[in-house]
């Protein structure tokens, strides 16, 4: 059975980056809130770099580029698996 995380919302996110940014630590943070300090220290990253938390905003050129191709890739074997069948289908003719 898998995790389920938790889902914050924006405005809460941006309270905690900006309880950071006042002088208090993401361990101190992590503990009168319970959420896991690894999840501030991302908050606190992705916020600094783009002002967003949205995975969209904080991927890379490369990481977009690799998820573009790895969507390209599924769909070019989709379309070969199609047409293997299709020619068994003329070939049993």
């Amino acid at each position: 059975m898998g995790r389920k995380g938790k889902n914050y919302t924006e405005e809460f996110k941006k309270q905690i980056v900006a309880l950071n940014n006042s002088g208090k630590s993401a361990g101190t943070i992590a503990k009168e809130y319970d959420v896991a300090r690894s999840t501030i220290s991302k908050w606190i990253s992705d916020y600094s770099n783009t002002g967003s938390f949205k995975a969209n905003d904080n991927r890379s050129d490369s990481e977009n580029e690799l998820l573009r191709l790895k969507k390209e890739n599924a769909r070019l074997e989709m379309e070969n698996d199609i047409l293997k069948q299709a020619a068994l289908i003329m070939a049993r003719k």
